[in-house]
């Protein structure tokens, strides 16, 4: 039994005898740190049980210390927790891994509840350590007051000065906006004791706290007047800063920084330059480095796919998804919520029934009581998505299904279900969806809820109900009309048929020069072939947006469904004037073999021959019955 246990940590005691391994302590407690570095759980727990058999772990305090570190990083905090129990004597160091291990895990309520337990029921007094744990902790929290008191403590123990505690409290300072108090606790830093760790903290307060511009000052203050050479934490940091700004020509810079310095083979700043290059809609860079990481986590396949469903290209984004999988990852609530994105854009049903079918296999859904998926809160998440994408492929039965079994129900939910009715034109279902939600005192309608009932009204040409909650919106429910509610009514009235009604909206609302406006109408009048309030639109929009081709398209829709292909011709020449390019066409279908997407003239799917000589047969076939092609529209 021994020999085969010694067996399995090898690697650990370089075959050393049997006898040595009896008596040399110190080389389990490096074994244990190894398998905690490398989160080797299985091998952890093979040396655990030979130590317990053993006896070298009830009155060693270095054992339980190695051991809750191990379980901790394990992402295991209740076996961690168990053995902190089973422990004869603890120290310092020992309520010290299990906080740290409570926080790292997520579990800052745990890790406040000890630290309480540590430093006033067992009267131990906190070290350099303890401090930035707790106030992470407190943090997490929203614990203000007890940061207050943790900072009189400080001084009184001269600890006020700690890089790492100083960077915790900045942090904490940044997240709840006392800018003053983390701006003056840096400043009145000695420069030798402001490190790259401090300043990494002011960098990543501020990004996190929005203010990009103060982030990128200091940055630039650490590189050239401190002259402090940036860590990896400070290149993800001020990516991520990259990112939110879509500064490409900074993120470029630092990416160039980081591969001089060998960071980019770390795969955390892989990940943020991921997102940056995503962010900046620079895909083909984002994909070169995803391609180029060495050993991929959870997070790269998570970013690579979220910068392809951000960017509309959405098969690719399932491609990724499937060719994850096939890596051996196994999806989480990001990576589902992406995927399922996806699908709803593509109308890919069958894609997302597999993907739901997933959620239901491995209890992700919102009575999952499973830490890793963030419990119900993740799980209702999830729920949500698995209806809009049912939604909006159609299947409002399954969309109705997943509705009625929720256990927990919040307001996306039923802005879901009533966008859901809507969109396919069933507005009395919608509008009576809406009354249900009113019944219940605890959910109170929002912006979207109204955009939903409006679009429902619209799709269903409920016009009179429309006008109505658009007056009882602000008066009743105190939610201010935006552009999007005025767009929804501007297309109610259009579709309709109250063109005009539709147009002297558009043009005394408080949102008059916005082109989501304006396109409402022209649609509209392009559904009743009105072509001189069509040429006012469209004039408005090329005013607002001159680049964009869309609205193009739409007024020479409308010359070509009343026969003015002269002007179709001419409008054609501005764009080529203009240089505005339409963006090609795109179609998609969903077969049992996967889903097949086509570009307008595309060449590259395999079948090309055979669906080109029976696109041709089809339309020969449309010649016979005296069906002439309508080459007029854009």
């Amino acid at each position: 039994m021994r020999a085969t246990t010694l067996g399995l940590i090898t690697n650990h005691c370089s075959f050393i005898q049997l006898s040595r391994f009896h008596t040399d302590f110190g080389l389990c407690i490096s074994s244990l740190q190894s398998c905690a570095l490398h989160k080797n759980l299985s091998k952890g727990k093979q040396i655990h049980s030979w130590m317990l058999v053993n006896g070298l772990v009830l009155n060693s305090l270095f054992a339980t210390t190695s051991l809750i570190n191990l379980y901790s990083k394990c992402n295991r905090p209740h076996e961690a927790l168990s053995v902190f129990n089973t422990a004869r004597d603890r120290n310092l160091f020992t309520w010290n891994a299990l906080i740290a291990g409570f926080v790292s895990n997520g579990l800052s309520t745990n890790a406040f509840e000890f630290y309480r337990k540590m430093r006033y029921r067992e009267c131990f007094i906190p070290d350099e350590f303890s401090f930035p744990c707790v106030i992470k902790a407190c943090c997490d929290l929203s614990e203000v007051v007890e940061v207050g008191r943790i900072r009189a403590e400080l001084f009184k123990i001269g600890l006020d000065s700690d890089p790492f505690i100083a960077s915790s409290l900045i942090n904490f300072y940044l997240k709840y906006g006392f800018m003053f108090d983390a701006q003056r606790m840096f400043e009145e830093m000695p420069k030798w004791e402001r490190d790259v760790v401090l300043w990494n903290a002011m960098i990543n307060g501020y990004a996190q706290s929005g203010l990009v511009d103060m982030a990128l000052e200091v940055f630039g203050r650490m590189v050239r007047e401190e002259g402090l050479v940036p860590s990896k934490f400070t290149v993800t940091g001020i990516l991520s800063v990259c990112a939110m700004i879509s500064g490409f020509g900074n993120g470029r810079a630092i990416h160039g920084f980081a591969k001089k310095s060998g960071y980019e083979s770390d795969v955390v700043v892989s990940n943020s330059l991921i997102d940056m290059y995503g962010k900046c809609k620079i895909v083909d860079d984002a994909n070169k480095v995803f391609e180029e990481i060495p050993e991929r986590d959870i997070f790269s396949w998570n970013s690579i796919i979220s910068v392809h469903e951000q960017s509309a290209d959405y098969n690719e984004a399932l491609r990724l998804f499937d060719k994850m999988r096939e890596s051996g990852f196994q999806p989480d609530v990001i990576t589902i919520t992406s995927v399922l994105q996806a699908c709803s854009q593509l109308s890919a049903l069958m894609r997302g029934r597999e993907i739901h079918c997933y959620i239901v296999v491995n209890g992700m859904g919102s009575q999952s009581n499973c830490v890793g998926y963030g419990g119900n809160v993740n799980g209702v998440y999830l729920e949500n998505a698995v209806m809009d994408m049912y939604a909006k492929c159609g299947s409002l039965k399954d969309t109705q299904m997943v509705f009625n079994k929720m256990k927990d129900k919040d307001v996306a939910s039923w802005n879901i279900m009533i966008m859901g009715y809507g969109m396919h034109s069933y507005g009395d279902e919608a509008l009576d969806m809406f009354q249900h939600m009113l019944s219940d005192t605890l959910l109170k309608p929002d912006e979207v809820t109204f955009v939903n009932v409006l679009s429902a009204c619209s799709h269903a040409g409920l016009v009179h109900k429309g006008r109505e909650i658009l007056k009882l919106m602000e008066s009743k429910y105190n939610v201010t009309a935006t552009v999007e509610h005025f767009a929804c009514v501007v297309d109610m009235l259009g579709r309709a048929g109250y063109l005009h009604e539709a147009f002297q909206l558009a043009k005394s609302t408080p949102f008059e020069h916005n082109p989501v406006i304006w396109n409402a109408v022209l649609a509209a009048c392009r559904l009743h072939g009105n072509a001189s309030l069509a040429e006012i639109a469209a004039r408005m929009i090329v005013e607002i947006e001159p680049e964009h081709s869309g609205s193009y398209v739409l007024i020479s829709n409308v010359y070509g469904s009343i026969g003015r292909y002269e002007d179709v011709s001419d409008l054609r020449k501005t764009m080529r004037t203009q240089n505005v390019r339409k963006t090609p066409g795109c179609s998609w279908i969903e077969l049992m073999n996967g889903l097949h997407v086509f570009v307008n003239g595309d060449q590259n799917h395999p079948e090309c021959g055979d669906i080109y000589a029976r696109l041709g047969l089809l339309t020969s076939h449309l010649h016979e019955y005296d069906y002439i092609l309508d080459f007029g529209h854009l």
